[in-house]
């Protein structure tokens, strides 16, 4: 029997800080706890943190020093009828963005057009291509979005050629900045600003709103622009933080009645119910984005700016329904890729490895909870890897001695390795660094990279920098290339680089925690608590609760690869449904755990119930025997009807529980108990009376005959 090879952070609690910040909100001291870890620590804080819409926001104005150049520029090509090109990027951040503009300009009478890099040819980028392009067409103004802070070369050219350029971004920022007429960039702007977290999507935003104030041409389009806004900043996993939380909260509220007609055949094709009051970041990080980030990855980009742009409802849905095969095309992809990955690491573990990364198919069992990740299900498509007598690195991988993962085959699709990465991390716990050839030449490699929190995935990529060609990322992921002939140089080096700052505990799957909790604390008020503080992501995660000791009262597998739970805690007679996405390797787990998990609201039936996801296990602490002695169980029958009984040594309490379910709960000297479903409806009542001092009787006789398997 195993058990996931993971490490638990689990938060330092402050009693102090929780007391003062529920005399300030009257939030649960759990959803308090959860505020301290989020660095929330003042009334201010607090009350901004619960509602956004209370921040007091300066103007972008004032903190983007080139907004204002970069409106005037767009209003004189919009007065002039100058050609406007813009320059996207093929992910769902910089599709979502040139949507955005080119709905922006066109309802302010621009003549506008677009240009979106290809992945397979051109790369990340506006380049010199592209710029010649727009000159030969006529361009005047060119304004990039998501991208070209770091396209000094491209810009020297385009201004060579006599074009006017503003660049819209949201990446880091270069020693070197371009030349051009405006550059707007929330990394240019003071860490204390509230719209430093903005990505590309929301940059392209202030510029359309603050452009259209300028000409009074707002109205009718702000809600357009918000749901664009929404769906890019939350495909991208940009920080939930400052703006991007305040105006999400706002857009989450727009999409479900959205007026744009991409939008709706996309909810449509995703099985987001237009009945839903409020969609959650998971409908969008786990429906939406993918089938929208799939199309850039594999496929052509005017798909989804056609998707997005449309007023038709007939080509939004065919527009749509392309999605929905591109997507279904990337999962297959990166499953099977996914496999081969497994197989080349750990050797002779393919069957394993179908079994342990299929998904859930939607509406399975009709109970089991749609998940729709970057986790779908198992192709049973032939390999991609066509050029087996080129194929490389075939001996199973010792990362754990290198503490870093190096992968490479050929025949690998560009477009989803990084998804794989992150998959490989996540099973791992490792960073990892996957790889495939160019296209037709076996020369040169391109890959992604994707870290854990103690490894600096951009600082290991310029360590090796004498050995790669291009480069470039952050410190949870990066994108590199380089010769062949250097593989095992930049393995060996990527290892040194991961043997300065990564220990042996560090390879293993994190679970950050937030706090520990009793059953009896995971009710439907403390769920609504939780929701009201959406959306979580990237900065402001998701709220994670661990309880020791736990019972594992039934388990089986559902779906594909999945465990469904019943669970019940110590000291509790609380029972609660739980499910462990893609765990099948585990099953089946023990009787006695310590579990980590996120609540959930599931709807079934017109039923609402508050059930546990399961992200982490262990073994708990207290010695299973002792446990087993704790508590003595037994059945037994009195005037014609059944009962349970149990006594629980820690707490000196006799409970019995009907065929109803109620439960008649007495400490050992005490003439009053309490009675009922549950302790929140529970009842005094006197158990030296009738019926209950005989069925206390029966139920201690049968304590002491017979001890029930508990």
């Amino acid at each position: 029997m195993t058990l996931p090879n993971q490490r638990w952070q689990i938060a330092s609690q402050k009693p102090e800080q929780i007391k003062q910040l529920i005399e300030v909100t009257g939030v649960s001291p759990l959803i308090a706890q959860v505020m301290l870890n989020r660095n929330i620590t003042t009334a201010e804080q607090a009350t901004v943190y619960i509602n956004p819409e209370t921040q007091a926001l300066p103007s972008p104005l004032e903190e983007f020093p080139d907004l204002a150049t970069s409106v005037e520029l767009l209003t004189e090509a919009i007065t002039n009828q100058e050609k406007i090109a813009i320059c996207g990027d093929y992910d769902a951040d910089g599709m979502t963005s040139t949507a955005l503009l080119l709905r922006a300009l066109r309802h302010l009478g621009a003549d506008i057009d677009y240009a979106i890099p290809s992945r397979m040819k051109d790369g990340y980028g506006i380049n010199k291509r592209i710029v010649e392009k727009f000159a030969n067409q006529g361009v005047g103004l060119i304004l990039t979005v998501d991208n070209g802070i770091s396209a000094y070369e491209p810009v020297v050219h385009a201004v060579e050629l006599g074009l006017s350029i503003i660049i819209t971004d949201h990446h880091d920022i270069p020693e070197k900045l371009p030349p051009a007429d405006a550059i707007l960039n929330p990394k240019l702007i003071p860490e204390s600003s509230p719209y430093r977290g903005l990505a590309g999507v929301g940059v392209a935003y202030i510029l359309a709103i603050t452009t259209a104030q300028s000409l009074g041409l707002l109205s009718g389009l702000t809600n357009q622009l918000l749901e664009l806004f929404t769906l890019g900043t939350i495909a991208d996993l940009a920080p939930l933080v400052g703006v991007n939380r305040r105006w999400l909260k706002r857009g989450l509220r727009r999409l479900p009645k959205s007026d744009l007609a991409g939008v709706q055949a996309l909810m449509q094709m995703a099985g987001v119910s237009e009945l839903q009051k409020d969609l959650k970041p998971d409908d969008i990080g786990f429906k939406l984005g993918p089938r929208i980030n799939a199309v850039g990855r594999i496929s052509d980009p005017q798909v989804v700016i056609e998707l997005l742009t449309t007023d038709e409802d007939g080509l939004a849905l065919e527009r749509a329904m392309q999605c929905e095969d591109i997507n279904h095309k990337r999962q297959q992809l990166c499953e099977q890729i996914e496999i081969e990955a497994i197989e080349l690491i750990e050797g002779d573990s393919k069957q394993e490895a179908e079994e342990a990364g299929e998904a859930e198919e939607a509406g399975e069992a009709g109970e089991v909870e749609e998940k729709i990740k970057e986790q779908s299900t198992i192709s049973n498509q032939p390999s991609t890897v066509h050029n087996q007598q080129l194929t490389i690195n075939q001996q199973p991988k010792n990362w754990q001695e290198a503490r870093v993962l190096v992968i490479v085959q050929p025949g690998w699709h560009h477009g989803v390795i990084g998804i794989v990465a992150s998959r490989l991390v996540e099973r791992y716990g490792v960073p990892v660094f996957i790889g495939t050839y160019e296209e037709e030449d076996s020369t040169q490699i391109r890959g992604s990279a994707r870290g854990i929190p103690e490894f600096n995935v951009f600082e290991s990529l310029d360590f090796c920098r004498d050995l790669l060609g291009k480069f470039g990322g952050h410190k949870a992921a990066g994108g590199f290339s380089f010769p062949t002939k250097n593989l095992a140089a930049i393995e060996e080096k990527l290892s040194e680089f991961a043997h300065q700052c990564l220990v042996p505990e560090h390879l293993k799957p994190l679970v950050e925690i937030d706090a520990e909790a009793n059953f009896n604390q995971l009710t439907k008020h403390l769920y609504e608590q939780i929701d009201d503080l959406q959306p979580w992501g990237i900065g402001n995660r998701s709220p994670v609760f661990w309880t020791p000791n736990v019972r594992v009262i039934e388990q089986q597998i559902v779906g594909k690869g999945h465990i469904k739970l019943t669970l019940m805690a110590e000291n509790e007679e609380i029972k609660i449904k739980a499910i462990a996405w893609r765990w099948r390797e585990y099953f089946p787990l023990p009787k006695r755990l310590d579990i980590a998990y996120k609540l959930k609201e599931n709807n079934w039936n017109g039923k609402t119930s508050i059930e546990l996801e399961i992200l982490g296990v262990r073994k708990s602490e207290n010695n299973s025997r002792e446990i087993e002695t704790a508590i003595k169980k037994a059945k037994f029958d009195y005037q014609g009807r059944s009962y349970v009984c149990s006594f629980w040594q820690s707490l000196s309490e006799l409970r019995i529980r009907n065929a109803q379910g109620k439960v008649l709960a007495v400490t050992s000297g005490e003439t009053t108990g309490l009675l009922g479903t549950s302790r929140d409806n529970a009842q005094a009542v006197d158990v030296t009376k009738a019926p209950y001092s005989q069925i206390i009787q029966a139920a201690q006789n049968a304590l002491k005959k017979k001890v029930i398997d508990d």
